[in-house]
């Protein structure tokens, strides 16, 4: 996520809002040059996302964009993967998290850093470092690393007993 974050703080330097504003913008025109800058970052983010993922954890060769194919599917095919059911759970995992209004550290901290007309880039950046956290974002990484965990202590003929046993552990646990 540091990598993310930084990378979005570092394009910046191509804000609309910001050479706007620092050449005297009326505070009327504002909306427009902030919306420009949101629409640019919301195109540059899978592509961006897909580089880091790709230099992390494959060959650091991104997928190319098909414009005949919808946002998740190129989003699955930039990380380097062409299986429909991935396509399917990308689509899927993409849409339960995009409603994102406000009541959570994200997009609180995107408000929070906006309300002091700090361009779309610098909020957007500042949002994604609340998300690392894992009482946020994080959290879903320490869910999948619990399932991996649960997989190896129970096995892959579990009872229903035993996982209740399992769970009831783990919350007992604190």
């Amino acid at each position: 996520m540091s990598q993310f974050a930084s990378a979005i703080a570092a394009m910046q330097s191509e804000s609309k809002f910001a050479k706007a504003y620092s050449e005297g913008a009326p505070k009327s025109a504002y909306w427009e040059h902030a919306l420009e800058d949101a629409m640019d970052l919301t195109a540059k983010l899978p592509p961006l996302a897909a580089a880091i993922y790709c230099n992390l954890y494959r060959d650091g060769k991104v997928g190319t964009i098909d414009v005949d194919k919808d946002w998740s599917a190129n989003f699955a095919t930039m990380l380097g993967y062409d299986d429909p059911e991935f396509t399917e759970l990308m689509r899927l995992y993409l849409t339960i998290h995009s409603d994102h209004e406000g009541g959570n550290v994200s997009a609180h901290t995107c408000h929070l850093v906006g309300s002091a007309l700090s361009d779309p880039y610098l909020s957007f950046s500042a949002a994604m470092c609340g998300l690392a956290g894992p009482l946020h974002g994080l959290a879903n990484q320490e869910v999948l690393v619990w399932l991996e965990q649960s997989m190896q202590k129970l096995g892959e003929n579990y009872t229903i007993d035993n996982l209740k046993e399992y769970v009831w552990t783990t919350l007992n646990s604190g």
